[in-house]
Protein backbone atom coordinates (compact mmCIF):
# COMPACT_ATOMS: atom_id res chain seq x y z
CA UNK A 1 0.00 0.00 0.00
CA UNK A 2 1.62 3.13 -1.10
CA UNK A 3 1.47 5.93 1.29
CA UNK A 4 1.27 9.84 -0.25
CA UNK A 5 3.26 12.33 2.10
CA UNK A 6 0.47 15.09 1.26
CA UNK A 7 -1.82 12.67 3.54
CA UNK A 8 -0.06 14.79 6.66
CA UNK A 9 -2.06 17.85 5.24
CA UNK A 10 -4.68 16.52 6.77
CA UNK A 11 -4.15 18.08 10.27
CA UNK A 12 -3.80 21.40 8.55
CA UNK A 13 -6.59 23.37 9.20
CA UNK A 14 -6.60 25.26 6.03
CA UNK A 15 -5.33 23.53 2.84
CA UNK A 16 -4.61 25.12 -0.76
CA UNK A 17 -6.97 24.12 -3.54
CA UNK A 18 -4.16 21.92 -5.26
CA UNK A 19 -3.47 19.75 -1.98
CA UNK A 20 -7.14 19.27 -1.63
CA UNK A 21 -7.17 17.68 -5.28
CA UNK A 22 -3.94 15.18 -3.80
CA UNK A 23 -5.72 14.61 -1.11
CA UNK A 24 -8.88 13.16 -2.53
CA UNK A 25 -6.70 11.40 -5.52
CA UNK A 26 -4.89 9.91 -2.45
CA UNK A 27 -8.15 8.67 -0.81
CA UNK A 28 -9.60 7.40 -4.68
CA UNK A 29 -6.27 5.03 -5.29
CA UNK A 30 -6.48 3.85 -1.41
CA UNK A 31 -9.77 3.10 -2.12
CA UNK A 32 -9.26 0.69 -5.22
CA UNK A 33 -6.19 -0.72 -3.40
CA UNK A 34 -8.43 -1.92 -0.60
CA UNK A 35 -10.78 -3.77 -3.25
CA UNK A 36 -14.14 -4.96 -3.13
CA UNK A 37 -13.70 -7.53 -0.83
CA UNK A 38 -12.21 -5.76 2.13
CA UNK A 39 -15.67 -6.03 4.56
CA UNK A 40 -16.10 -9.37 3.60
CA UNK A 41 -12.41 -10.39 4.73
CA UNK A 42 -12.85 -7.92 8.34
CA UNK A 43 -15.38 -9.99 9.07
CA UNK A 44 -14.11 -13.25 8.23
CA UNK A 45 -10.62 -12.25 10.38
CA UNK A 46 -12.91 -11.14 13.51
CA UNK A 47 -14.63 -14.80 13.27
CA UNK A 48 -11.39 -16.20 12.88
CA UNK A 49 -10.21 -14.68 16.08
CA UNK A 50 -13.19 -15.41 17.55
CA UNK A 51 -12.67 -18.96 16.29
CA UNK A 52 -9.51 -19.05 17.75
CA UNK A 53 -10.37 -18.12 21.47
CA UNK A 54 -13.40 -20.11 21.72
CA UNK A 55 -11.27 -22.71 20.96
CA UNK A 56 -8.65 -21.75 24.04
CA UNK A 57 -11.50 -21.46 26.20
CA UNK A 58 -13.86 -24.24 25.24
CA UNK A 59 -13.74 -28.26 25.88
CA UNK A 60 -16.21 -29.53 23.58
CA UNK A 61 -17.58 -33.57 24.20
CA UNK A 62 -14.93 -35.97 23.85
CA UNK A 63 -12.03 -33.40 23.23
CA UNK A 64 -9.10 -33.67 26.12
CA UNK A 65 -9.48 -30.89 28.55
CA UNK A 66 -6.53 -28.60 27.91
CA UNK A 67 -4.18 -27.50 30.13
CA UNK A 68 -3.76 -24.33 31.13
CA UNK A 69 -1.26 -23.31 33.76
CA UNK A 70 -2.95 -19.60 34.38
CA UNK A 71 -6.09 -21.42 35.03
CA UNK A 72 -4.83 -24.33 36.68
CA UNK A 73 -3.07 -21.66 39.56
CA UNK A 74 -6.13 -19.75 39.81
CA UNK A 75 -8.48 -22.95 40.80
CA UNK A 76 -6.43 -22.89 43.72
CA UNK A 77 -5.87 -19.62 44.54
CA UNK A 78 -9.36 -18.11 44.02
CA UNK A 79 -10.83 -21.34 45.50
CA UNK A 80 -13.91 -20.82 47.97
CA UNK A 81 -11.59 -23.50 50.17
CA UNK A 82 -7.91 -22.55 49.76
CA UNK A 83 -8.27 -18.87 48.47
CA UNK A 84 -8.84 -17.21 52.30
CA UNK A 85 -5.92 -19.86 53.63
CA UNK A 86 -3.35 -19.88 51.27
CA UNK A 87 -3.63 -15.53 51.32
CA UNK A 88 -2.56 -16.03 55.21
CA UNK A 89 0.23 -18.09 54.64
CA UNK A 90 1.43 -15.89 51.97
CA UNK A 91 1.27 -12.75 53.77
CA UNK A 92 2.51 -14.72 57.04
CA UNK A 93 5.72 -15.56 54.93
CA UNK A 94 6.32 -12.01 53.95
CA UNK A 95 5.84 -10.84 57.40
CA UNK A 96 8.20 -13.66 58.80
CA UNK A 97 11.16 -13.19 56.53
CA UNK A 98 10.31 -9.20 57.72
CA UNK A 99 10.86 -9.97 61.24
CA UNK A 100 13.49 -12.38 61.00
CA UNK A 101 16.06 -10.65 58.26
CA UNK A 102 15.08 -6.80 60.01
CA UNK A 103 17.08 -7.44 63.21
CA UNK A 104 20.42 -8.00 62.57
CA UNK A 105 21.01 -4.64 59.80
CA UNK A 106 18.66 -2.56 62.15
CA UNK A 107 20.98 -3.59 65.21
CA UNK A 108 24.32 -2.32 63.13
CA UNK A 109 22.25 1.06 61.51
CA UNK A 110 21.42 1.53 65.59
CA UNK A 111 25.45 0.93 66.56
CA UNK A 112 26.75 3.25 63.77
CA UNK A 113 24.08 5.86 64.02
CA UNK A 114 23.78 5.94 67.66
CA UNK A 115 26.03 4.05 69.50
CA UNK A 116 29.04 5.16 67.18
CA UNK A 117 28.39 8.67 65.75
CA UNK A 118 26.19 10.23 68.67
CA UNK A 119 29.29 10.29 71.24
CA UNK A 120 31.62 11.63 68.32
CA UNK A 121 28.52 14.35 67.52
CA UNK A 122 28.79 15.28 71.22
CA UNK A 123 32.40 15.27 71.01
CA UNK A 124 32.46 17.72 68.06
CA UNK A 125 29.84 19.73 69.88
CA UNK A 126 32.25 20.16 73.01
CA UNK A 127 35.58 20.60 70.94
CA UNK A 128 33.56 23.73 68.91
CA UNK A 129 32.09 25.36 71.95
CA UNK A 130 28.51 24.55 70.78
CA UNK A 131 26.01 25.85 73.63
CA UNK A 132 24.66 22.85 75.32
CA UNK A 133 20.96 24.51 74.37
CA UNK A 134 22.01 24.20 70.58
CA UNK A 135 23.49 20.56 71.23
CA UNK A 136 20.43 19.16 72.53
CA UNK A 137 18.22 21.02 70.29
CA UNK A 138 20.08 19.34 66.88
CA UNK A 139 21.90 16.01 68.30
CA UNK A 140 19.43 14.79 71.02
CA UNK A 141 16.97 15.90 69.40
CA UNK A 142 16.47 16.54 65.77
CA UNK A 143 19.34 14.27 64.57
CA UNK A 144 18.40 11.52 67.18
CA UNK A 145 14.90 11.04 66.19
CA UNK A 146 15.87 10.83 62.93
CA UNK A 147 18.80 7.85 64.09
CA UNK A 148 15.88 6.21 65.32
CA UNK A 149 13.88 6.57 62.13
CA UNK A 150 16.30 5.21 59.60
CA UNK A 151 17.79 2.70 62.56
CA UNK A 152 13.93 1.12 63.60
CA UNK A 153 12.33 1.92 60.03
CA UNK A 154 14.59 1.15 57.21
CA UNK A 155 15.35 -2.66 57.85
CA UNK A 156 12.00 -3.87 57.60
CA UNK A 157 10.66 -1.69 55.00
CA UNK A 158 13.74 -2.48 52.51
CA UNK A 159 12.70 -6.16 52.66
CA UNK A 160 8.96 -5.82 53.17
CA UNK A 161 8.01 -3.72 50.14
CA UNK A 162 10.26 -5.69 47.77
CA UNK A 163 8.34 -8.88 48.96
CA UNK A 164 4.74 -7.13 48.73
CA UNK A 165 5.87 -5.91 45.03
CA UNK A 166 6.82 -9.07 43.77
CA UNK A 167 3.43 -10.44 44.66
CA UNK A 168 1.75 -7.58 43.00
CA UNK A 169 4.34 -8.11 39.33
CA UNK A 170 3.42 -11.78 39.93
CA UNK A 171 -0.21 -10.98 39.54
CA UNK A 172 -2.00 -12.24 42.91
CA UNK A 173 -2.64 -8.78 44.56
CA UNK A 174 -5.82 -8.80 41.92
CA UNK A 175 -6.97 -12.63 43.18
CA UNK A 176 -7.08 -11.01 46.68
CA UNK A 177 -9.05 -8.73 45.36
CA UNK A 178 -11.20 -11.05 43.26
CA UNK A 179 -11.65 -13.61 46.48
CA UNK A 180 -13.16 -10.39 48.54
CA UNK A 181 -15.31 -9.23 45.70
CA UNK A 182 -18.37 -11.43 47.16
CA UNK A 183 -17.44 -10.45 50.79
CA UNK A 184 -17.75 -6.60 49.74
CA UNK A 185 -21.10 -7.19 47.49
CA UNK A 186 -22.87 -8.36 50.93
CA UNK A 187 -21.33 -5.74 52.84
CA UNK A 188 -23.47 -3.06 50.60
CA UNK A 189 -20.33 -1.87 49.06
CA UNK A 190 -18.82 -1.95 45.36
CA UNK A 191 -16.85 -4.70 44.74
CA UNK A 192 -13.90 -2.32 43.19
CA UNK A 193 -13.74 -1.21 46.59
CA UNK A 194 -11.13 -4.42 46.83
CA UNK A 195 -8.92 -2.36 44.24
CA UNK A 196 -8.83 0.35 46.41
CA UNK A 197 -8.40 -1.26 49.74
CA UNK A 198 -5.31 -3.47 48.23
CA UNK A 199 -3.63 0.63 47.28
CA UNK A 200 -4.60 0.98 51.16
CA UNK A 201 -2.08 -1.18 51.87
CA UNK A 202 0.46 0.48 50.21
CA UNK A 203 -0.69 4.18 50.91
CA UNK A 204 -3.87 5.08 52.37
CA UNK A 205 -3.51 8.69 50.24
CA UNK A 206 -3.00 6.21 47.17
CA UNK A 207 -6.13 4.07 48.33
CA UNK A 208 -8.21 7.11 48.60
CA UNK A 209 -7.42 8.52 45.09
CA UNK A 210 -8.06 4.66 43.59
CA UNK A 211 -11.67 5.15 44.58
CA UNK A 212 -12.14 7.10 41.28
CA UNK A 213 -12.61 3.61 39.56
CA UNK A 214 -15.84 3.10 41.84
CA UNK A 215 -18.50 5.10 39.41
CA UNK A 216 -21.20 5.45 42.22
CA UNK A 217 -20.61 8.21 44.55
CA UNK A 218 -22.29 6.69 47.27
CA UNK A 219 -20.15 3.75 46.91
CA UNK A 220 -17.08 5.70 46.60
CA UNK A 221 -17.70 7.63 49.74
CA UNK A 222 -18.11 4.33 51.50
CA UNK A 223 -14.66 3.37 50.15
CA UNK A 224 -12.94 6.77 50.55
CA UNK A 225 -14.16 6.07 54.58
CA UNK A 226 -13.20 2.50 55.17
CA UNK A 227 -9.90 3.10 53.33
CA UNK A 228 -7.75 4.30 56.85
CA UNK A 229 -8.64 0.63 57.87
CA UNK A 230 -5.75 -0.92 55.33
CA UNK A 231 -2.56 -0.64 57.06
CA UNK A 232 -0.44 1.93 55.21
CA UNK A 233 3.35 1.63 54.40
CA UNK A 234 4.20 4.15 58.00
CA UNK A 235 2.05 1.86 60.28
CA UNK A 236 3.80 -1.39 58.78
CA UNK A 237 7.00 -0.81 60.77
CA UNK A 238 5.33 0.12 64.17
CA UNK A 239 3.35 -3.00 63.74
CA UNK A 240 6.08 -5.31 62.57
CA UNK A 241 8.60 -4.35 65.08
CA UNK A 242 5.82 -4.64 68.62
CA UNK A 243 4.66 -8.50 67.65
CA UNK A 244 8.59 -8.96 67.45
CA UNK A 245 9.36 -7.46 70.99
CA UNK A 246 6.44 -8.21 73.00
CA UNK A 247 4.13 -11.36 70.84
CA UNK A 248 7.16 -13.44 69.81
CA UNK A 249 8.69 -12.87 73.38
CA UNK A 250 5.77 -15.22 74.72
CA UNK A 251 7.26 -17.96 73.03
CA UNK A 252 10.29 -20.05 72.38
CA UNK A 253 12.66 -18.30 70.14
CA UNK A 254 12.49 -20.61 67.25
CA UNK A 255 8.77 -20.10 66.91
CA UNK A 256 9.38 -16.23 67.97
CA UNK A 257 9.32 -15.25 64.70
CA UNK A 258 6.26 -17.08 63.11
CA UNK A 259 3.97 -15.68 65.76
CA UNK A 260 5.41 -12.70 65.38
CA UNK A 261 4.38 -12.44 61.38
CA UNK A 262 0.73 -14.42 62.67
CA UNK A 263 0.32 -11.33 64.79
CA UNK A 264 0.70 -9.17 62.52
CA UNK A 265 -1.52 -10.80 60.42
CA UNK A 266 -3.68 -11.04 62.42
CA UNK A 267 -4.14 -6.60 62.79
CA UNK A 268 -4.38 -6.89 58.88
CA UNK A 269 -7.18 -8.97 58.95
CA UNK A 270 -8.63 -7.13 61.39
CA UNK A 271 -8.47 -4.16 59.80
CA UNK A 272 -9.82 -6.18 56.55
CA UNK A 273 -12.52 -7.30 58.97
CA UNK A 274 -13.50 -3.75 60.67
CA UNK A 275 -13.69 -2.52 56.21
CA UNK A 276 -16.74 -5.00 55.89
CA UNK A 277 -17.86 -4.29 59.43
CA UNK A 278 -18.08 -0.22 58.39
CA UNK A 279 -18.85 -0.76 54.75
CA UNK A 280 -21.89 -2.49 55.87
CA UNK A 281 -22.92 -0.21 58.63
CA UNK A 282 -22.64 3.21 56.93
CA UNK A 283 -24.78 1.18 53.55
CA UNK A 284 -27.40 0.73 56.00
CA UNK A 285 -27.62 4.01 57.71
CA UNK A 286 -26.17 7.32 56.45
CA UNK A 287 -25.24 5.91 52.69
CA UNK A 288 -28.18 3.78 51.62
CA UNK A 289 -28.76 3.25 48.27
CA UNK A 290 -28.45 0.50 45.07
CA UNK A 291 -25.74 -1.37 44.62
CA UNK A 292 -23.79 -1.23 41.55
CA UNK A 293 -22.27 -4.16 39.67
CA UNK A 294 -18.56 -4.15 37.74
CA UNK A 295 -16.76 -7.09 35.70
CA UNK A 296 -13.45 -7.83 37.39
CA UNK A 297 -10.42 -8.54 35.04
CA UNK A 298 -7.85 -10.68 36.60
CA UNK A 299 -4.55 -10.18 34.51
CA UNK A 300 -2.33 -13.26 33.23
CA UNK A 301 0.29 -14.77 35.49
CA UNK A 302 4.15 -13.29 34.86
CA UNK A 303 7.50 -14.06 35.76
CA UNK A 304 8.23 -11.95 38.65
CA UNK A 305 11.17 -9.26 37.29
CA UNK A 306 12.84 -9.86 40.31
CA UNK A 307 16.10 -7.46 40.03
CA UNK A 308 13.78 -4.39 38.77
CA UNK A 309 10.93 -5.04 41.50
CA UNK A 310 13.49 -5.46 44.04
CA UNK A 311 14.97 -1.85 42.92
CA UNK A 312 11.49 0.44 41.61
CA UNK A 313 10.09 -1.09 45.35
CA UNK A 314 13.37 0.35 47.24
CA UNK A 315 13.20 3.27 45.39
CA UNK A 316 9.56 4.32 44.79
CA UNK A 317 8.28 2.58 48.19
CA UNK A 318 11.23 2.15 51.11
CA UNK A 319 13.57 5.58 50.00
CA UNK A 320 10.23 7.77 49.47
CA UNK A 321 8.57 6.39 52.56
CA UNK A 322 11.61 6.70 55.02
CA UNK A 323 12.86 10.05 53.09
CA UNK A 324 9.12 11.14 53.95
CA UNK A 325 9.92 9.73 57.57
CA UNK A 326 13.18 11.77 57.97
CA UNK A 327 11.56 14.88 56.62
CA UNK A 328 9.13 14.87 59.67
CA UNK A 329 11.04 13.20 62.18
CA UNK A 330 13.42 16.14 62.23
CA UNK A 331 10.72 18.80 63.35
CA UNK A 332 9.22 16.31 65.54
CA UNK A 333 12.54 15.36 67.40
CA UNK A 334 13.21 19.33 67.64
CA UNK A 335 9.72 19.82 69.12
CA UNK A 336 10.34 16.74 71.51
CA UNK A 337 13.26 18.17 72.78
CA UNK A 338 12.23 21.66 73.32
CA UNK A 339 8.95 20.82 74.87
CA UNK A 340 11.32 18.00 77.41
CA UNK A 341 13.55 20.96 78.22
CA UNK A 342 11.49 23.96 78.48
CA UNK A 343 9.88 23.96 81.73
CA UNK A 344 7.08 25.61 83.84
CA UNK A 345 7.70 26.12 87.55
CA UNK A 346 10.30 23.36 87.25
CA UNK A 347 7.71 20.88 85.13
CA UNK A 348 8.38 20.64 81.53
CA UNK A 349 6.00 20.99 78.86
CA UNK A 350 5.93 17.47 77.70
CA UNK A 351 5.53 16.17 81.24
CA UNK A 352 2.77 18.07 81.62
CA UNK A 353 1.13 17.15 78.37
CA UNK A 354 1.86 13.76 78.99
CA UNK A 355 0.31 13.51 82.64
CA UNK A 356 -2.83 15.47 80.69
CA UNK A 357 -2.75 12.71 78.80
CA UNK A 358 -2.27 10.01 80.83
CA UNK A 359 -5.49 9.52 82.51
CA UNK A 360 -7.29 8.41 79.44
CA UNK A 361 -4.37 6.80 77.78
CA UNK A 362 -4.29 4.49 80.96
CA UNK A 363 -8.35 4.00 80.57
CA UNK A 364 -7.67 2.92 77.23
CA UNK A 365 -4.60 -0.23 77.84
CA UNK A 366 -2.06 2.84 76.49
CA UNK A 367 -0.65 5.71 78.32
CA UNK A 368 -0.01 9.46 78.03
CA UNK A 369 3.58 8.88 76.02
CA UNK A 370 1.88 6.94 73.13
CA UNK A 371 -1.09 9.41 72.90
CA UNK A 372 0.91 12.35 72.59
CA UNK A 373 3.46 10.43 70.20
CA UNK A 374 0.00 10.04 67.99
CA UNK A 375 -0.67 13.64 68.29
CA UNK A 376 2.80 14.66 67.41
CA UNK A 377 3.12 11.85 64.15
CA UNK A 378 -0.21 13.28 62.77
CA UNK A 379 1.73 14.12 59.64
CA UNK A 380 3.29 10.81 58.51
CA UNK A 381 2.70 7.71 60.81
CA UNK A 382 6.13 6.59 60.17
CA UNK A 383 7.57 8.95 63.58
CA UNK A 384 5.66 7.03 66.10
CA UNK A 385 8.04 4.62 67.56
CA UNK A 386 10.69 7.12 67.42
CA UNK A 387 8.56 9.92 69.19
CA UNK A 388 7.57 7.15 71.90
CA UNK A 389 11.21 6.42 72.68
CA UNK A 390 11.78 9.89 73.24
CA UNK A 391 9.63 10.69 75.04
CA UNK A 392 10.01 7.52 77.25
CA UNK A 393 13.41 8.62 77.98
CA UNK A 394 13.11 11.90 78.69
CA UNK A 395 9.92 11.04 81.19
CA UNK A 396 12.27 8.55 82.72
CA UNK A 397 14.21 11.37 83.69
CA UNK A 398 17.54 10.14 81.94
CA UNK A 399 19.11 13.43 81.48
CA UNK A 400 18.74 15.15 85.11
CA UNK A 401 20.00 11.39 86.12
CA UNK A 402 23.32 11.99 84.56
CA UNK A 403 22.63 9.17 82.06
CA UNK A 404 20.38 10.09 78.92
CA UNK A 405 23.32 9.25 76.90
CA UNK A 406 24.25 6.04 78.08
CA UNK A 407 20.29 5.40 77.73
CA UNK A 408 20.39 6.37 74.31
CA UNK A 409 23.48 4.26 73.74
CA UNK A 410 22.13 1.10 74.86
CA UNK A 411 19.15 1.18 71.77
CA UNK A 412 20.72 -0.43 69.66
CA UNK A 413 18.62 -4.22 69.94
CA UNK A 414 15.16 -5.20 70.24
CA UNK A 415 15.79 -6.32 73.60
CA UNK A 416 17.03 -3.01 74.97
CA UNK A 417 14.17 -0.94 73.11
CA UNK A 418 11.60 -3.41 75.04
CA UNK A 419 13.28 -2.76 78.25
CA UNK A 420 13.34 0.62 77.64
CA UNK A 421 9.72 0.44 76.86
CA UNK A 422 8.99 -2.09 79.82
CA UNK A 423 9.99 0.49 82.12
CA UNK A 424 8.33 3.25 80.89
CA UNK A 425 5.23 1.27 82.00
CA UNK A 426 4.79 -0.90 78.98
CA UNK A 427 2.75 -4.06 79.56
CA UNK A 428 1.30 -6.61 76.83
CA UNK A 429 -1.48 -5.08 77.08
CA UNK A 430 0.06 -2.23 76.64
CA UNK A 431 1.84 -4.14 73.14
CA UNK A 432 -1.53 -5.54 71.99
CA UNK A 433 -3.58 -2.46 72.21
CA UNK A 434 -0.97 0.09 70.52
CA UNK A 435 -1.02 -2.27 67.48
CA UNK A 436 -4.89 -2.14 67.46
CA UNK A 437 -4.84 1.70 67.84
CA UNK A 438 -2.07 1.99 64.98
CA UNK A 439 -4.59 0.32 62.80
CA UNK A 440 -7.85 1.76 63.27
CA UNK A 441 -6.72 5.75 64.80
CA UNK A 442 -6.85 8.79 62.10
CA UNK A 443 -5.74 8.97 58.94
CA UNK A 444 -2.14 10.80 58.44
CA UNK A 445 -2.25 14.70 57.22
CA UNK A 446 -1.43 13.61 53.85
CA UNK A 447 -4.72 11.41 53.56
CA UNK A 448 -7.07 13.78 55.35
CA UNK A 449 -5.99 16.66 52.83
CA UNK A 450 -6.43 14.10 49.80
CA UNK A 451 -9.82 12.61 51.10
CA UNK A 452 -10.84 16.54 51.46
CA UNK A 453 -9.54 17.14 47.41
CA UNK A 454 -11.45 13.99 46.47
CA UNK A 455 -14.77 14.85 48.17
CA UNK A 456 -14.99 18.35 48.24
CA UNK A 457 -16.75 18.05 51.30
CA UNK A 458 -15.80 18.96 54.77
CA UNK A 459 -18.12 16.97 56.84
CA UNK A 460 -17.12 13.94 54.80
CA UNK A 461 -13.54 14.51 55.61
CA UNK A 462 -14.21 15.09 59.23
CA UNK A 463 -16.53 12.24 58.92
CA UNK A 464 -13.11 9.97 57.59
CA UNK A 465 -10.89 11.50 60.22
CA UNK A 466 -12.60 11.14 63.26
CA UNK A 467 -14.59 7.66 62.44
CA UNK A 468 -11.46 5.54 62.96
CA UNK A 469 -10.05 8.22 65.87
CA UNK A 470 -13.50 7.01 67.87
CA UNK A 471 -13.74 3.77 66.93
CA UNK A 472 -9.39 3.43 67.83
CA UNK A 473 -10.60 4.48 71.57
CA UNK A 474 -13.83 2.45 71.75
CA UNK A 475 -11.96 -0.57 70.74
CA UNK A 476 -8.74 -0.06 73.07
CA UNK A 477 -11.31 1.07 75.59
CA UNK A 478 -13.44 -2.45 75.63
CA UNK A 479 -9.77 -4.70 75.11
CA UNK A 480 -8.44 -3.00 77.79
CA UNK A 481 -11.85 -3.79 80.18
CA UNK A 482 -12.13 -7.13 79.36
CA UNK A 483 -8.16 -7.55 79.76
CA UNK A 484 -7.86 -6.44 83.23
CA UNK A 485 -11.84 -8.30 84.25
CA UNK A 486 -9.82 -11.22 83.07
CA UNK A 487 -6.48 -10.72 85.15
CA UNK A 488 -8.99 -10.03 88.17
CA UNK A 489 -10.25 -13.61 87.32
CA UNK A 490 -7.60 -15.37 86.42
CA UNK A 491 -5.57 -13.65 89.62
CA UNK A 492 -8.56 -14.32 92.35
Amino acid sequence: MTVYPVVENLSVPSLPPDARVNVLQAAESLRWQIGQGFHEQLMEDIYTSAAHLADRAVTRPGETPRFDLDRAIDRIVTSRVWGFPLMIALFAIVFWLTIIGANYPSQLLAFILIDTALPWLHQLASAIGLPWWLSGLFIDGMYLATAWVVSVMLPPMAIFFPLFTLLEDFGYLPRVAFNLDNIFKKSGAHGKQSLSMMMGFGCNAAGVIATRVIDSPRERLIAIITNNFALCNGRWPTQILIASLFIGALVPTVLAGLVSALAVVGIAMVGVLLTFVMSWSLSRTVLRGELSTFSLELPPYRPPRVLQTVYTSLIDRTLYVLWRAVVFALPAGAVIWLSANIGINGTSIAEYLVNFLNPVGILIGLNGVILLAYVVAIPANEIVIPTVLMLTVMMLGADNMGAGAGVMFELDSPSAIKGLLTAGGWTLLTAVNLMLFSLIHNPCSTTIYTIYKETGSKKWTAVSALLPLVLGLAVTFFIAQIWRLAALWIGG
